[in-house]
């Protein structure tokens, strides 16, 4: 069995919706390009390409606060989830569960999203992005939706997201070739978890589950600045700017880092996924595809994937982990049926 925790896809009621709004251009050049966001029949087909395999569902991008104003996002989130629930209750061999998504431009709305979709939906988590309209994840406002998810103690799952209009360089205007996605989303991720973990987040709330995208950014590459970097933390920082570096975190950052969870999306690069086990644990590390941004718009990450972690010089009982034991864990979903 193959639990797949971070697929992609649009329910119909919600890409309707979007039709509505001004967003309706991109959404339908979108959904032209990689017609399996909405087409359910030819997810099937892919799906059916690799016996045992399941999908937590999650929504593709955009972030429902940057498609919607504080005033229309709750209703986006609503359909949206209404929709993923939907197609979990007629799907279930297919579709376990999902991740909800929130209307982070309005918190009061959000939290009560967050319980909704957690009681009477039942979600096993929530997706999030590395930032909500350029507000970094530690800021106060958004701080309640962290406690929330510690109360429910089911996972968030960390989404980057960037666009070009944040230049490489201060003289430029844009980001040139891409750079904003292919080095820019690996450090947006970087950076929300660094946030998370200077702020104390999970001193404050120890139930906390943060799922990185993507095997943890740059986080596992970047070990040695993450321990001893870190180790000596304001060494490097003017006198007159020490508050730029002020934490009440208990002990190492390092050890806070370790406490994420991370997926194998990597384009199905062995090499990312050796290196985030040997960062997060083999207890740590879930079966992801990014499904279906591949050039084959499909079964190409899937299979390059399940390729990578083949690969991998480890137990068959860590890789039972990675397929779908941690998840089922982490997810609090029962174990599958013979």
């Amino acid at each position: 069995m193959i639990l797949d925790i971070f697929p992609h896809i649009f329910p119909r009621p919600f890409y309707e919706a979007m039709l509505k709004t001004e967003r309706a251009a991109y959404m339908q050049r979108r959904v032209s390009a990689i017609p399996v966001l909405l087409d359910l029949e030819l997810r099937f087909r892919i799906m059916d390409q690799f016996p045992g395999y399941q999908q937590v569902l999650t929504m593709a991008s955009p972030p429902l606060e940057a498609a919607g104003t504080p005033e229309t996002s709750p209703e986006l989130a609503r359909i949206a989830n209404d929709g993923l629930a939907e197609l979990t209750s007629k799907h279930p061999d297919r579709f376990p569960t999902f991740a909800a998504s929130l209307p982070m431009n309005n918190m009061d709305a959000c939290l009560k999203e967050v319980d909704r979709v957690v009681q009477q939906l039942g979600a096993r988590g929530v997706q999030i992005f590395s930032n909500v309209n350029g507000r970094p994840l530690d800021d106060p406002e958004f701080r309640p939706l962290f406690e929330r998810m510690a109360a429910h103690d089911l996972p968030i799952w960390l989404h980057p997201i960037r666009g070009s209009s944040f230049p490489d360089y201060q003289t430029e205007k844009k980001s040139l070739h891409e750079m904003w996605f292919i080095f820019g989303w690996p450090y947006e991720t970087t950076l929300a978890m660094s946030r998370m973990v200077m702020a104390g987040m999970f001193d404050e709330f120890p139930n906390l589950k943060v799922i990185a995208h993507h095997t943890g950014g740059m986080v596992p590459f970047f070990e040695g600045r993450l321990g001893p970097g870190l180790d000596t933390l304001g060494s490097r920082t003017p006198k007159d700017e020490q508050d730029l570096v002020k934490t009440n975190i208990k002990g190492r950052p390092l050890d806070h880092f370790r406490k994420f969870y991370a997926d194998t999306a990597s384009f199905g690069a062995v090499g990312q996924i050796v290196c985030g086990m040997g960062f997060f644990g083999v207890d740590h590390m879930l079966f992801a595809s990014d499904m279906p941004f591949d050039p084959e718009k499909g079964p190409g990450f899937i299979r390059d994937t399940i390729r990578a972690i083949e690969a991998m010089a480890i137990a068959p009982a860590d890789r039972a982990k990675i397929y779908e034991e941690n998840a089922r864990r982490v997810l609090k979903l029962p174990k599958a049926s013979s």
